[in-house]
């Protein structure tokens, strides 16, 4: 089991019973203020794709899929891992322009994930995707969609303080934007997650850049699939969280792979192989929309707003029985 943290002298803020009206009342407003602040329609999504349509998620690479074979449908069905390659051919799908957009509850299963203060086995997020132009991709472009995400985060703290005086969350508004090259230029003797605890813990706000190639030092900063982010152009929004006393991810967003950057990454990544699915063929002939994309954790961005020191304090998923009494004996009550 992975290492927990227990804060000491914790104690949840808000009851039980205040805490999932709180939840609603976070979970309302930020989708809300998400969807004004980058012009996104609220939109249904899958649980399931077939294996054979190459639009599942495969993150870093390794993580096992949930699968199942079915009763009527040939082939293999598996749940989903993220929706960052079905938003795109939806967008295409339904017609969507420039400048235009979707987002959608985003629930998945990831079998592979370490429980822990922050992982579970269940994922929910909001998933959105939005239509850009050749000339929108550019890091100004990129960093400018981050601010519009964080101005709704700051907007959604404070409407929930309003609500809950007794919460404390500050939410830093200035985001500060560095690379990961640049961050193991400063901390070339750090690790990745001690660089972004360093970096987050002096900026509060931090997106971190980048992420997916190989870095000087011959290691990756953290992996990424191939085949939607442009390793170039994403990156992690961070939080502190003063609770764990963290860095904090709520979000892996990023403009998608054009044509150029797709090939070029699936080849680093020995995938070439891809090319043949119907998505990826979509994006090499230049069928698909230019877009930019990516998944804010719910539960995530619940439990830091919340003050929370574990993620099963605000979502119902499977736990360790060891971890559920250690828990309890520091008093967190995981749902």
């Amino acid at each position: 089991m992975s290492t927990l943290v227990f804060p000491k002298g914790y104690k949840s803020i808000l009851s039980q019973r205040d805490t999932q009206k709180a939840i609603k009342l976070t979970k309302d407003t930020f989708q809300k203020k998400l969807a004004e602040a980058l012009n996104l329609d609220r939109i249904t999504a899958p649980l399931m794709v077939t294996k054979e349509s190459g639009l599942n998620d495969d993150l870093n690479g390794f993580e096992r899929k949930v699968h199942f074979t079915m009763k009527e449908i040939d082939g293999i069905a598996e749940i989903v891992q993220s929706l960052a390659k079905w938003k795109r051919m939806a967008l295409y799908n339904y017609g969507y322009e420039a400048e235009e957009g979707i987002y959608t509850d985003m629930n998945a299963i990831r079998r592979d994930d370490e429980c822990d203060n922050l992982h579970s086995l269940f994922v929910d997020q909001w998933d959105w995707e939005k239509v850009i132009t050749r000339e929108d991709r550019c890091v100004d472009y990129l960093k400018a969609t981050v601010q519009k995400i964080i101005t709704a985060l700051v907007q959604t703290n404070e409407k929930l303080k309003a609500a809950y005086p007794q919460l404390k969350t500050e939410i830093c508004e200035e985001v500060f934007f560095i690379t990961t090259q640049e961050l193991e230029d400063m901390y070339p003797d750090k690790s990745p997650k001690e660089r972004e605890n360093l970096i987050v813990k002096e900026h509060k706000t931090v997106f971190l850049m980048q992420i997916g190639d190989i870095l000087k030092s011959g290691q990756r900063h953290d992996g990424r699939a191939p085949d939607y982010d442009d390793w170039e152009l994403n990156g992690d929004i961070l939080i502190w969280n003063s609770v764990l006393e963290c860095a904090f991810e709520i979000s892996s967003m990023g403009i998608r792979v054009d044509e150029k950057s797709l090939h070029s990454q699936l080849e680093k990544a020995s995938a070439l192989g891809r090319e043949e699915f119907p998505f990826h063929k979509g994006i090499l002939e230049k069928r698909l929309p230019l877009t930019i994309g990516g998944g804010i954790g719910q539960s995530r961005l619940c439990m830091l707003l919340l003050g929370k020191a574990h993620i099963g304090e605000v979502q119902v998923s499977i736990w360790p029985g060891q971890m559920r009494e250690e828990c309890a004996e520091h008093s967190i009550y995981l749902l």
